[in-house]
Order: structure tokens, then C-alpha cells, then sequence
């Protein structure tokens, strides 16, 4: 196939016209980011709970943290409108066993926590019905 020197110079403008448009798009937004909180089971957790440094953290409601909760565990609601403002109060340099009812408000919670500083995080999955399930104590 022959190209005389117009064509070429026709196809090398449109490659480069191409190019510059490319470069003028926005940039993709960034990745959601994910909570570096590590996701553990029952065992785990319970084997973490057995160090009395540690903090135990339900972010279930004070009505089903009344019902039954883990032993030694600390309640402040995730959905309550000072739930930030209680979390800045909390030693950043502590770990944190984070739970809920079945793992979607904790995991809401430790990304809260990561945002605020907190670096030591442990999410229960399957929260607090897990527990219960696996037959762990449960105060009343």
C-alpha cells in the first residue's frame, strides 16, 4: 500500500490530536479505600479479648447492647450523633476488637476509627450473632 506525503502527514495529525485529547481527560477518581482493620473470626477474637488491654468496642445500639453484650465491652453507638466525638476520646494507641450485630456497622466503624487515627483495629465477623452462635459469654 502506498502513502503519499499528505496521507502521512494527515494520519500523524490525527494520532496526535488523539494523544492531546487523551492527556486533557480528568484523571480517574481515586480508589475507594478500604479499612485496614483486620477481619477475624470468633476464635480469633476471643483469644484477643483474653488480653485485658485490649478493648472490646460494640457499636450496636444501647438497646441491644442491653440485651446481651460481650463481657468487658465498651458501647457507643455507631449511629448516635456523637459517635465521632465519643471515638476522639478513645486512646489512639490502644487495640480495638470492633463488633456489631453482624459486621456491617463495625466495618463503618473501624473506617471511622482509621480516619480519626486509630490504627489497631480487629473487625468481628459475624459480630455479635456469631458469637452468641459459637456459644461465647454473654452478659445480660
Amino acid at each position: 500500500m502506498r502513502f503519499n506525503l499528505l496521507t502521512l502527514l494527515v494520519l500523524a495529525w490525527a494520532i496526535a490530536s488523539q494523544l492531546a485529547i487523551a492527556d486533557d481527560k480528568p484523571a480517574p477518581p481515586p480508589a475507594k479505600k478500604e479499612t485496614k482493620a483486620k477481619v477475624i473470626g470468633v476464635e480469633e477474637f476471643d483469644k484477643l479479648r483474653a488480653n485485658k488491654t485490649n478493648i472490646v468496642l460494640d457499636v450496636r445500639t444501647e438497646s441491644e447492647f442491653k440485651a446481651g453484650h460481650i463481657p468487658r465491652a465498651t458501647n457507643i453507638d455507631c449511629m448516635s450523633q456523637d459517635f465521632a466525638q465519643r471515638l476522639a476520646t478513645l486512646d489512639q494507641d490502644k487495640t480495638y476488637l470492633v463488633h456489631c450485630a453482624a459486621g456491617v456497622r463495625s466495618a463503618r466503624a473501624c473506617k471511622k476509627l482509621e480516619e480519626l487515627g486509630f490504627r489497631q483495629l480487629y473487625d468481628l465477623r459475624p459480630g455479635f450473632k456469631g458469637w452468641e452462635a459459637a456459644g461465647k459469654p454473654v452478659e445480660r
